[in-house]
């Protein structure tokens, strides 16, 4: 062997010690950390429970939170948003003194007692105003927060819609044209319960059909805004993500969410704590 040869017979030598036994060792050293192991749980949330969860994550949102500090906050009368209204201001709020356009069994169930309505909460820099909300909608600026619940979900999009009663077009109509003209947050609070077959923007042009209707069937408005589901409030106020396996139920689960979460034990365990606070709330009509 000539020394030209011997010495390339030596470098590939070195070569493959370095690809085979010193870079595994390099490039295991760079590798980072291992992320810590990923754990689930499983819960089961009546209606009323999910409204208690998203109401508490909708006060944590930073949109809201920024309004809250330093702008206005519009929360519209919902069952849902009865919720939403006690977490931000604290105040216990009688169940059927904030409604409108309930949606109750047309034969036997329970239905809401008669009272006093009061009217939608408005708040100027975190404090509780008494401003009727067609004036207060044109008070909106950029950044502002108007709370707004639905009827219908269509989540794999995002989107909601909701009924439209009255031929002037309710509340949806009073605030959205002020929402988007003045570029304000809508933030659309709505439970899994309310998921639709359908695509929602079909549902909603089908809802509009000039057809002759038998028993006063109502129009849909579609909504596009920031859409808070148990889903979403699991992320919110834990960390961890979440998903729906089922639904439904009986002895007063009917309507009812299972929901999965994951993430870190640390998170998993935040939201197990989390739902356990909240089952056991009380079902809208007792």
């Amino acid at each position: 062997m000539t020394k030209r040869n011997l010495k390339e017979y030596l470098l590939v030598c070195v070569a493959v010690v370095i690809v085979r036994l010193i870079l595994p060792g390099l490039l295991w050293a760079a590798e980072p950390p291992a992320s810590p192991p990923t754990v689930q749980a499983q819960a089961i949330l009546t209606v009323s429970e999910s409204k208690r969860l998203i109401a508490k994550a909708v006060k944590e949102m930073p949109i809201v939170k920024d309004a809250l500090a330093d702008g206005m906050v519009i929360i519209i009368k919902g069952t849902t948003n009865r919720y939403v209204a006690e977490e931000i201001t604290g105040n216990k709020i009688e169940k059927a003194a904030f409604v409108r356009g309930r949606i109750e069994p047309e034969k036997g169930g329970k239905h809401l007692p008669d009272v006093k309505v009061l009217p939608d909460v408005v708040l100027e820099k975190g404090k509780v105003v008494d401003i009727p909300l067609a004036d207060a909608v044109k008070k909106l600026k950029p950044g502002d927060v108007v709370i707004k619940g639905a009827n219908a979900l269509d989540y794999k999009n995002k989107l909601a819609a909701v009924n439209i009663g009255d031929p002037s077009g309710g509340t949806t109509g009073i605030s959205l044209p002020y929402v988007v003209a003045r570029k304000a947050y809508l933030v659309i609070p709505i439970g899994l319960e309310k998921l639709v077959a359908e695509d929602i923007v079909d549902l909603t042009l089908k809802m509009r059909e000039p057809i002759e209707t038998l028993n006063g069937l109502q129009s849909m408005f579609l909504l596009t805004g920031e859409i808070v589901t148990e889903l979403e409030a699991i992320n919110i106020l834990t960390g961890a993500t979440a998903f729906q396996c089922s639904a439904g139920g009986i002895g007063g689960a009917e309507g009812s969410v299972w929901l999965v979460f994951r993430g870190t034990k640390q998170q998993v365990t935040k939201a197990l704590d989390l739902v356990h606070s909240i089952q056991g709330e009380p079902p809208y009509i007792e």
